[in-house]
């Protein structure tokens, strides 16, 4: 394992200085199976391997990657995956299995709820273990700075799970809108279908036993104690409580506003609003809608831009949505008549708009579509992953074929850049703890508010004993 190890760092060091300037790579290494990989046995240990923590689990394997260890709370997800890998151990407390197999592991995958994120994949980064962990990267504003800064610290090849970064259809549109296509871009308007789990509700009364098979102080994790209550948090309906998860923002906007903070730089908002914002429900829960801007100033030779978000069936205004096609057009009107929510991400530019209609941004169409009839694409600036599986697949693939020094690109959501959107995003959360309308102004330098100092207590968190970072 030394001599794997040595070998990777040299690898990941022309990774990381890549990494830091994503967006402007240029250059393809062949697709390489695993078993023809220079760096044979590579192994893993994953921590959360139920929901998407199952096929994350799984297509790592498929990479050729030794899945040695299996870590979730639930016994009865532990088990079930268990039966897939049946020579991993198995446990059901991170800490332990990364004590267990520090020295046995090269890879490490966090599929847990959001509040447990940091406090597990800062501690196997610190071990110099490769991290692919799912979106948002963290629960917290200071924890997605943390994971950056120790990502570059210790060199390892790291990748967040926004799977849609790997399509090739989302990274042609980077190039069409960094090629002019657009003009100068001042507004963005992205809505979600989300949330699909309850919010705007209280802590529920009383407590019910903890299931024999289910390790609760690990679930709780970094957070506060709070009694179990049959399924008011385990095993799907976290995301909405402020302690576990990051609501509708924190969930969707790492898919659905990676292309436009890709394209345009969209770091770093100089202000937020919560234009609807009922708040944060009895301290404990998100609203059940929201809509929130965020301001960025002139950035590298590109206009100020203002970014808007809306979910729990928010949406822009009718001018705005005058623009998008005509076919996309009837599933507003429908959900508008009380139908299925949709999902939309319009750029707003002075020469001509890109609206994208999936949250992946895999297909995109550029607007007026008379204007762009003749429109040809760009001559490619950025890598295309080259894989043929579906859109998971080829993410596990960029991320493991990195790991192994095969691909020279590096993973384009790697901690440098999936920090710097995480940040982005949850800092739309801080208007929840805000009155309604009030702008935010923002230091993202030293993540905090000047002219509303009270939010800046939830830019981190006290961790729990034992589960710090």
């Amino acid at each position: 394992m030394n001599n794997r190890s040595t070998t990777r760092r040299d690898f990941i060091g022309r990774s990381a200085a890549l990494g830091a300037s994503v967006g402007f790579f240029t250059s393809l290494s062949p697709a390489t199976r695993a078993e023809d990989s220079p760096l044979q046995g590579l192994a893993a240990a994953c921590i959360g391997v139920g929901g998407k923590g199952s096929s994350d689990t799984s297509h790592i394997a498929e990479q050729g990657v030794s899945i040695v260890g299996l870590c979730d709370c639930d016994g009865r997800t532990l088990t079930k995956k268990g039966r897939e890998f049946p020579e991993a151990k198995k446990f059901d407390d991170f800490r332990e299995m990364l004590d267990s197999l520090g020295d046995k592991i090269d890879i490490v995958t966090v599929s847990t709820p959001d509040h447990t994120h940091a406090a597990a994949a800062v501690r196997a980064m610190r071990m110099k273990k490769h991290i692919y962990c799912q979106k948002p990267l963290t629960w917290s504003i200071g924890e997605a700075r943390l994971m950056r800064e120790t990502a570059e610290e210790t060199g390892v090849v790291t990748q967040m799970g926004n799977q849609g970064t790997s399509e090739d259809g989302m990274r042609e549109a980077v190039e069409v809108i960094q090629g002019g296509a657009l003009g100068d871009v001042s507004e963005v308007h992205i809505w979600s279908n989300r949330p699909i789990w309850p919010q705007g509700k209280g802590r529920p009364v009383g407590e019910d036993p903890i299931p024999e098979e289910l390790n609760w102080d690990a679930w709780i994790g970094p957070a506060p104690m709070r009694p179990f209550v049959e399924g008011a948090y385990h095993a799907f309906n976290w995301r909405g409580w402020v302690d576990f998860g990051t609501g509708a923002l924190g969930d969707m906007a790492c898919h659905t506003t990676n292309m436009p903070v890709m394209a345009l730089k969209l770091w770093d908002p100089i202000a937020m609003t919560g234009i609807k914002n009922p708040g944060i429900f009895e301290g404990e829960t998100y609203p059940n809608s929201s809509a929130l801007m965020f301001e960025f100033p002139e950035r590298e030779g590109l206009p100020a831009c203002k970014l808007f978000w809306y979910d729990g069936g928010e949406l822009p205004s009718d001018d705005v949505l005058a623009q998008l096609p005509s076919s996309f057009k009837k599933r507003i009107e429908a959900q508008k008549a009380g139908g299925r929510k949709t999902s939309g991400a319009l750029l707003v530019g002075s020469k001509g708009s890109l609206f994208s209609p999936d949250d992946y941004s895999s297909k995109y169409h550029l607007l007026p579509e008379d204007d762009f009839a003749d429109f040809e694409a760009p001559a490619q600036t950025l890598p295309r992953v080259p894989f043929n599986g579906d859109v998971d697949q080829r993410h596990k693939w960029e991320f493991v074929e990195s790991v192994k020094g095969q691909y020279e690109p590096g993973p384009m959501s790697n901690f440098s850049y999936a920090g710097r959107l995480t940040e982005t995003i949850l800092a739309g959360n801080l208007t929840m703890r805000a009155k309604a309308g009030q702008r935010i102004e923002w230091d993202a330098k030293t993540l905090s508010s000047p002219n509303v100092p009270e939010v800046n207590e939830f830019v981190r968190r006290d961790y729990r004993a034992g589960w710090e970072v």
